[in-house]
């Protein structure tokens, strides 16, 4: 008996973790809408929206100090560390 209730849990919490991640997956897309048409309405009113302040991480990259400058990207902005480090190797490209 305790066998047929270990397998009914297992099967409640897939189904449980495959509606929640149908509900992520429904958020992001209403969120990259919701940027889309923000940076419309930007567009129109002819505003731009202010970035991170980015001055010190372009000052490491000149000094040569990479990880560094990755570790102050992800200060300033929160990111996750692979977003940080493509995004850091994207501005040293475009100093050299």
């Amino acid at each position: 008996m305790e066998i047929y209730a270990v397998y009914v849990l297992i099967a409640v919490v897939i189904l449980l973790s495959a509606g929640t991640e149908r509900r992520i997956q429904r958020i992001d897309r209403k969120v990259t809408r919701m940027d889309q048409k923000l940076d419309v309405i930007l567009d129109h009113l002819g505003l731009q929206a202010a970035g991170p302040d980015l001055h010190r991480v372009e000052a490491l990259l000149r000094e040569g100090q990479t990880i560094s400058a990755i570790k102050a990207y992800r200060e300033i902005t929160g990111a996750d560390l692979k977003s940080a480090k493509d995004e850091v190797e994207r501005m040293a490209a475009r100093q050299s």
